[in-house]
């Protein structure tokens, strides 16, 4: 698996990383046992260079490649930046080409003339079809052979408006696959139209060696296919290999989240602070019976504490017996439905849930009226 948050992911409007959380967020994915790292784009100027060679002297248990367009100066520039790994991007659709007034002629002859450059330098090559899910699948085919033949290491297929839907994603890395070329197929996903985690799943389900992914899914427009979900997903599947450590998946994403200043919503999967709360009252009784009832997963996979129960207008009465059993308090039935009764009335009239020390507070309360 292939990380591009200090590439892709920082492409999102407004997020800028400093060489400090650079060096932070490239340890602790290589902590967690990412493959490689897309360290940044050397074209952008002297200060990316530095902070590139920052990350290279680290010497981190992975690829570090850097990101080139199609090129020969951003090659050289990236060959100064003293990567294992370069990556290629060459942009392979009709709509794609005729912005920059070029045509598939000259993708070919560069794609031959570049390569060369880039086998003098790096110990890996990759190549990108950027905009490959719009590009004449004959001319897809060509550009992949090609690139077999020149000994190119990976092709990544970039869905670059993520219109893909899983069947078209597995279509096309099978009929790639039917070629019979030596080339690893990596694919990109972005999330458009909200598919780019099934998207990249499929196309491990269908053949693809590698995907590049970005931390809480962070990246240009909609961003792309997240780490977390990707991984844990692989995970879940179980019949597909992945190397992360998901103990790691929490830090990981709380740390980028900080550093690009864009916090993780309540409900995002796997890391969402929603993910292990819960308030209904039929979802609570099960999970206080067995914790994967409701759940896919237990929170210490992802090296998160506990579930939480949330007590608010959907709550039923077992939550509050197991709650107040935690705290030392046993109660019966019937003490439960009353206090129920008042903690939907006061959640309704808040319209938000009730914390835990409220319950103990209004318990107090109830006991002192009784006495």
């Amino acid at each position: 698996m292939l990380d591009t948050t200090l590439r892709d992911g920082e492409q999102a409007p407004g997020v800028v990383f400093s060489t400090r959380e650079k060096i932070d967020i490239a340890t602790a994915l290589a902590q967690a046992g990412i493959d490689e790292i897309e360290a940044g784009i050397p074209a952008m100027g002297s200060h990316v260079c530095k902070d590139i060679r920052q990350m290279a002297r680290l010497h981190l248990p992975c690829v570090l490649s850097c990101w080139c367009r199609a090129r020969k100066e951003d090659i050289q520039k990236a060959a100064g930046c003293n990567t294992a790994g370069v990556h290629i991007s060459f942009p392979t659709s009709s709509i794609l080409l005729k912005t920059i007034d070029k045509n598939e002629t000259w993708v070919l002859d560069s794609l031959e003339n570049l390569i060369k450059v880039a086998r003098d330098n790096f110990d890996r090559v990759s190549i990108g079809a950027q905009d490959a899910t719009r590009t004449t699948p004959s001319f897809l085919k060509n550009f992949s052979l090609l690139a077999s033949e020149l000994g190119v290491d990976r092709l990544r297929l970039a869905d670059t408006v993520g219109f893909q839907t899983p069947s078209m994603v597995m279509g096309l890395i099978r009929e790639l696959k039917s070629h019979r070329s030596q080339l690893e197929l990596e694919f990109h996903a972005h999330n458009d139209l909200g598919m780019a985690t099934a998207n990249a799943v499929s196309a491990v389900e269908a053949g693809a060696e590698a995907l590049s992914v970005t931390v809480n899914g962070i990246g240009e427009r909609a961003g792309n296919a997240s780490l977390e979900e990707v991984a844990v997903a692989l995970f879940e599947l179980g019949a597909y290999s992945s190397q992360i450590n998901l103990k790691h998946i929490t830090k990981i994403c709380q740390l980028v989240a900080r550093a690009s200043r864009q916090p993780i919503p309540d409900a995002k999967p796997i890391v969402g602070k929603n993910v292990f709360r819960h308030e209904s009252g039929i979802h609570c009784s099960g999970l206080i019976k067995n914790p994967i009832s409701y759940q896919l997963f237990e929170p210490a996979i992802i090296g998160q504490n506990e579930m939480e129960f949330s007590i608010g207008s959907h709550s039923g009465s077992g939550a509050i017996r197991h709650l107040l059993k935690i705290k030392g308090i046993e109660i019966d039935g019937s003490e439960a439905d009353t206090l129920l009764k008042i903690i939907r009335k006061e959640s309704r009239r808040r319209k938000s849930t009730i914390t835990h020390e409220e319950l103990l507070a209004i318990y107090g309360d109830q006991c002192t009226i009784i006495q």
